[in-house]
């Protein structure tokens, strides 16, 4: 079917839109020059973000880690796009190139408040946890309903050397919907088995803004696609047309004039609805991140106008009330000189880019830290090195500042780093630590009812479609970039009714083999 003349207007500029502008062109030979990508923000990809130098200090709000044998349709996308750095492959072979080099097999992935590496020889359960966890991982989804891992899972399990692996590997909080671990318990079965290595994680060559949306960004600039960034959409206009759901235009403000875009009866409009980044806050060696709560918020009223008296799209209310119970705080560290990583190589037996989280269990805010292969930013100096880290509990007081993570500037998290390592001050002395605070970052994991979130096509849409984590998707798990793709990619397919197969979500939990193995490590 030729789309020649049809248009495609997409609102938000995330790895979900990129993702949908690229399928639309690939699957659905729209020509790029049709597609118009709004964005409020100066850049593209979203959550996805790392910026800064190395005289200024670099800053990425998250990290994240990927499998070969999940996130089908990532593959799938990513195989497609040329890799910037590597003329001949994909950004997909690159990737394997990469890990095929720099295999992951923490030796530190748990440290205790003795400094010392807690040898994992025993996930830690009791035969009670045994059976409250397989109560839960059977239990069916309209069982679980909307509520909490705390209903299902007594207060000992969240003792244990696998609830801290699994939590700060995947930031589940015990509060999380049952629904979402459930479906993580599932959808990542292989990994059970290897919690404490971390063996299974593949990670991208840099940051996942340098190594996926960079050259995402220019395949699509070279097929003509718009960005028209700096521009916020501010209303969405509509009318019913025999009991379809039709967009008819768009309300944008850009530089502070306001834009109208007519939609055509054959045209296509793709929102992100709803952001776990949304009103995040950057910090300072000198200063905390500002405290933003819903009077800040922008990145939600779209999705609530829409879904006002229309419950097919959704409840973003379920997600967005209790930013105390979705919030966390990350942190990047510029260094410098090669001191703290030699003395982390040295404390971990691990090389940068072979071990994955070091999580200090004791910790009162749950920190963690990840030092990647290095650079891990695709312009980083030789001579500079850069990690990653986060604590799940940022209203908590520290353990060696005496203040919540959230009210600390840079200095006083590196602080406690050190003071859960033992490393001498003097270890981090030329450091730049910036931290950045996420209100929303575990939105997703909120107790939710299935109606809460929208498909990716709503019943009765002709030309609305969503793409983000507030999508339901069978199966499949929020928070992670394969969401987001999946999603770009059903609705793109459903819009344009492509025949092409969504590549399936791959059924590790009922391989035999992956189950034997889980049993037999939860028994360990």
């Amino acid at each position: 079917m030729s789309h020649d003349q049809s248009k495609a207007y997409l609102v938000g500029a995330g790895i979900g839109s990129l993702a949908a502008a690229a399928f639309m062109i690939r699957d659905g030979n729209v020509p790029g020059g049709n597609i118009v990508i709004f964005e409020a923000g100066s850049r593209l990809g979203g959550s996805l973000d790392a910026s800064g130098d190395a005289a200024q200090g670099y800053s990425m709000r998250g990290g994240r880690m990927f499998t070969t044998e999940n996130y089908e349709c990532t593959w799938d996308l990513f195989k497609s796009i040329p890799s910037l750095a590597q003329t001949g492959k994909s950004v997909y072979d690159e990737t394997i190139d990469f890990n095929d080099k720099y295999h992951s097999h923490s030796q530190a992935r748990l440290v205790d408040k003795r400094r010392a590496r807690v040898p994992v020889t025993s996930m830690g359960f009791s035969m009670r946890d045994r059976m409250e966890l397989l109560k839960l991982a059977n239990a069916d989804e309209h069982e679980l309903n909307d509520s909490r891992i705390t209903d299902w899972l007594s207060p000992s399990f969240f003792e244990t050397n696998f609830w801290f692996m699994w939590s700060t590997t995947f930031a589940f909080l015990p509060w999380h919907s049952a629904v979402e671990f459930k479906r993580y318990l599932h959808r990542f079965m292989l990994e059970f088995s290897r919690i404490e290595t971390l063996a299974g994680v593949k990670r991208t060559v840099y940051n996942q803004y340098d190594s996926l949306v960079r050259p995402l960004q220019k395949w699509l600039e070279e097929q003509g696609v718009k960005f028209n960034t700096g521009c916020t959409v501010t209303g969405v206009e509509h009318q019913y047309a025999n009991g379809q759901f039709v967009v008819t235009g768009l309300r944008c403000l850009h530089d502070g004039v306001t834009d109208h875009y007519p939609v055509g009866d054959d045209d296509w409009v793709v929102i992100q609805n709803g952001s776990m980044t949304d009103d995040s806050s950057a910090g300072s060696m000198t200063a905390p991140p500002a405290k933003h709560d819903k009077a800040h918020s922008n990145g939600w009223s779209l999705w609530q106008n829409l879904a006002e008296g229309r419950p097919d799209f959704g409840n973003p209310q379920a997600f967005n009330q209790c930013i105390a119970q979705s919030c966390w705080e990350s942190f990047t560290v510029t260094l410098k000189s090669s001191y703290f990583f030699d003395q982390m190589s040295n404390f971990s037996q691990n090389q940068p880019g072979t071990g994955g989280l070091v999580t200090f269990k004791d910790s009162n805010w749950l920190m963690s830290i990840v030092l990647a292969h290095q650079p891990h930013f695709i312009d980083q100096p030789r001579d500079v090195q850069v990690f990653w880290g986060y604590g799940l509990y940022p209203d908590r007081v520290g353990n060696f500042v005496s203040k919540p993570m959230d009210d600390c500037d840079g200095r006083e998290i590196l602080k406690e780093l050190c003071g859960h390592l033992r490393f001498d001050p003097d270890t981090v002395a030329d450091a730049i630590c910036i931290p950045s605070r996420m209100p929303y970052i575990t939105s997703m994991f909120m107790p939710r009812t299935r109606s809460d979130r929208p498909p990716p096509v709503p019943k009765d849409s002709k030309n609305l479609a969503f793409v983000s984590q507030f999508v339901e998707i069978a199966d499949d798990v929020v928070f992670t970039v394969e969401y987001s793709v999946r999603a770009a990619q059903t609705a793109v397919y459903s819009l344009l009714s492509i025949e092409r197969g969504i590549p399936p979500v791959t059924p590790h939990d009922k391989s035999f083999a992956a189950r034997f193995d889980a049993l037999i490590k939860a028994f360990e």
